[in-house]
């Protein structure tokens, strides 16, 4: 006999819901704002991403700004990388680091690259998704 409030239960594995995490990841809000601002459209594509490497880097004179940005620059290239490349998806690593995994295993912290590209603009946002769709 089975009784649940005797605690002798099974837990259930915990169900990520893979759209809703995609959802959030995608937000990118003060990205899309300075793009926007900036007359580029974000519209998940790589030509966006060509877009936002010829923008003018005006956030690197705030440190808090620059911060926030290389975030959404890091989500947005894996939003544009998880639309267009066969096979990618986002996964939360361990500590709690959203990244890109590939159909062969390999693994992306598009986070990272998204606080070099805001800070130097090296590498180019296009010039990682072209590295990452290669692989």
């Amino acid at each position: 006999m089975k009784i649940p409030f005797l605690g002798n239960r099974r837990k259930e594995p915990e169900v990520h819901d893979a759209e809703g995490i995609a959802g959030l990841l995608s937000e990118c809000e003060l990205l899309r704002h300075q793009a926007q601002r900036s007359g580029v459209r974000l519209d998940d594509t790589v030509a966006s991403l060509e877009a936002l490497d010829q923008l003018v880097p005006r956030w690197r004179d705030d440190a808090e700004v620059l911060e926030w940005l290389g975030n959404d620059a890091g989500l947005y290239l894996g939003t544009v990388i998880v639309g267009t490349v066969e096979g990618a998806h986002w996964g939360i690593r361990s500590d709690g680091q959203p990244v890109i995994r590939l159909a062969s295993g390999r693994e992306f912290d598009v986070v990272a690259d998204g606080h070099e590209w805001a800070a130097s603009g090296v590498p180019e946002l296009s010039q990682l998704y072209a590295e990452v769709a290669e692989a």
